[in-house]
């Protein structure tokens, strides 16, 4: 299982599955992160917190914690 937070920057990645569940989940899910959605890893800051993405047209920083739960291919 590769997740989010181990994809190499300036690759682009295909989620396969979100994991958590209730809040977390749906908290992931209302910023665009949906199942087979293509993301972009554009950088990761110095610790690996937070993660640089683009996905659906648009720029999004995701905390570590977050781009764990995201299953990717």
């Amino acid at each position: 299982m590769k997740t989010l937070k181990e994809a190499a920057i300036g690759s682009t990645v295909k989620v396969i599955k979100i994991h958590g569940e209730g809040a977390l989940k749906r908290h992931i899910m209302d910023m665009g992160i949906t199942k087979g959605c293509s993301i972009y890893v554009r950088k990761v800051a110095p610790l690996g917190d937070p993660v640089e993405i683009t996905l659906r047209g648009y720029e999004l920083s995701l905390r570590k914690e977050y781009a764990e739960m995201v299953e990717v291919e």
